[in-house]
Parts: structure tokens; C-alpha cells; sequence
């Protein structure tokens, strides 16, 4: 508990003055509770400081997602470590692109088991053939389905995904404006 304790104090302080205050005070009564022995409650803070840093760390995922190109309008939607529950946990973000009566939906999920399920699939050419039409931006390999939406997966850990209205250039206009290299790293 006491190395729990360490880590999340070490990754409170790597965030904004503003969103740390609240991780801080969490942590800070979780510390206070474990000295005091109410192990529960100890444990209570500290998730809840744990689920705040999730929802910090799927904030920074959304700046993976493009800005709208020239004509287009873009919305985000919930950036959220919950938001992935439904897949077993992890983070999620994404945002809508629209032009016209045209429109184009990009999430992004990683740090999930449905993730690490899909990589099965998405990490082996023979069955991204199998999806549809295998295509490389750089060194990023990803598949783009017969209803032209696109998808890949990104350093074993997040899965990118495109659909929508939008024209099959479009999509795939969005998906490589994608920073893999960030993305992969993050």
C-alpha cells in the first residue's frame, strides 16, 4: 500500500496546479486515513485519486485526435477512463468531424482488453486482409473496410477507429493526420 501511495504522489505532482489539487487532496486523505489505520477509507481515497489520474491521462489522449481540415467543424466528445468500461476498462476519446451532411467519427481506445483482443487481429497482415484493403502511413499499417471505415492498431495499445458518412478519401485523409509516433508513445 505504501508503494501505491508513493507512485501516486510521484504522478500527482506531474499535472496542472488546478486538476492536482484535487488528485493532491485525495491522495493527501488517503495517507492520513492509512496513519490513522482506516485501511478502507485509505483505499477509498486513493481510488478515487487513481480514477482522476485516468481521467487526466484520457484528457491527453483527445490531442492525438486531428483538427477539423479546411471546411469542416469538429466536436469533441467525452474524453474519459470510464467512458472504455463497457470494454473492460481503460481510456477513450473522440470526436466528430462534419461538413455539410458529411460526417466522420474518430475514437480512440487504449489500455483495454478489447484492445489487446483486437491486436490479435489488427497484428497479423493475413487477417487485416481478411477486414478489407491493408494500407501503410509510414510505418503504421492499418485496414480500411469495404464500407470504408478505417482501422488500426497502434503500438499493441490503442485501436483507432473511423466511421461515418464522409467519403473513403476523407477517412482516410483523417486517419493519417493521425501522430502515431505520439500516439505510440503515450
Amino acid at each position: 500500500m505504501k508503494q501505491f501511495v508513493v507512485a501516486l504522489c510521484l504522478a500527482a505532482g506531474l499535472g496542472s496546479a488546478s486538476a492536482a489539487d484535487e488528485i493532491e487532496d485525495a491522495i493527501a486523505a488517503g495517507l492520513e486515513a492509512y496513519r490513522a489505520g482506516d485501511i478502507a477509507g485509505a483505499r477509498e481515497e486513493l481510488d478515487y485519486a487513481a480514477t482522476l489520474l485516468g481521467q487526466k491521462k484520457a484528457a491527453g489522449l483527445t490531442a492525438f485526435l486531428p483538427p477539423a481540415f479546411d471546411g469542416w467543424t469538429r466536436s469533441d466528445g467525452d474524453a474519459s477512463a470510464a467512458g472504455a468500461a463497457l470494454f473492460g476498462g481503460g481510456l477513450n476519446a473522440s470526436a466528430s468531424y462534419a461538413r455539410g451532411g458529411e460526417s466522420i467519427e474518430i475514437q480512440i481506445m487504449a489500455d483495454n482488453p478489447m484492445v489487446a483482443t483486437m491486436g490479435a487481429m489488427l497484428g497479423n497482415p493475413a487477417m487485416m486482409a481478411s477486414q478489407g484493403e491493408v494500407r501503410r502511413v509510414g510505418r503504421q499499417r492499418y485496414v480500411v473496410a469495404p464500407d470504408g471505415g478505417v482501422m488500426a492498431l497502434v503500438g499493441g495499445r490503442a485501436l483507432v477507429q473511423l466511421s461515418g458518412s464522409a467519403a473513403r478519401e476523407d477517412k482516410i485523409a483523417y486517419f493519417e493526420a493521425i501522430d502515431f509516433a505520439g500516439l505510440e508513445a503515450f
